[in-house]
């Protein structure tokens, strides 16, 4: 773990995960574009979770380069790169067993999110975060899942429609165990997550 711990501070892997993050974020607003086109003004802000959660954790990383911490922003970042991570791989996986196939966009999505949700909860030992912090970001969190699915402000996954009111009870509960494990990371027992 003291070999995890040097590479997660090394200034050279920070601005490369730096840059994988931030056109990772520029690709994830440019897929969300045909959904976007078509969003009322109001909802904008909710639409394009992955690439909002990445540009929660960009904003982390350059704050955290040059020595500095932005709680809030850090608990939103832990809280969504996990939910969204986690949701899209899911999703994908039952595209695959509905559909009995998936393309390969799909396998680089579920690889992309996937390292998404894990990158979020390495940093946790460095985040300065505490109760008020996680709480925003709970209801941020919490929101937006009513936006996508009493407003239907969901990523569009065609093949999957008929599933929706069962992929918006699974995506609350993510919700919840994603406001969970941020907080026993960070607020309840930060110290013990590098201990082997």
């Amino acid at each position: 773990m003291e070999y995890l711990r040097f590479i997660l501070k090394d200034r050279t892997f920070l601005i490369l995960l730096w840059m994988i993050n931030f056109f990772g974020t520029i690709y994830g607003y440019m897929w969300y574009e045909g959904q976007l086109s078509n969003t009322p003004a109001k909802f904008l802000i909710f639409v394009p979770d992955s690439p909002t959660a990445s540009l929660f954790f960009t904003i982390f990383l350059t704050f955290f380069i040059f020595g500095r911490n932005i709680p809030y922003i850090e608990a939103l970042a832990i809280v969504t790169l996990f939910k969204y991570g986690i949701w899209a791989v899911v999703m994908n996986l039952l595209m695959l067993l509905v559909n009995g196939s998936l393309s390969w966009q799909g396998y680089m999505l579920m690889a992309s999110h996937g390292a998404m949700a894990v990158q979020g909860l390495l940093y946790a030992p460095h985040y300065k975060i505490k109760i008020r912090h996680l709480i925003v970001a709970g209801l941020w969190t919490i929101h937006n899942d009513f936006i996508d699915y009493v407003y239907n402000m969901m990523p569009r996954y065609s093949s999957l429609d008929m599933y929706m009111n069962e992929i918006g009870y699974f995506t609350f509960w993510l919700s919840v165990c994603s406001i969970a494990l941020a907080y026993y990371l960070t607020v309840r027992n930060k110290n013990q997550f590098y201990q082997s």
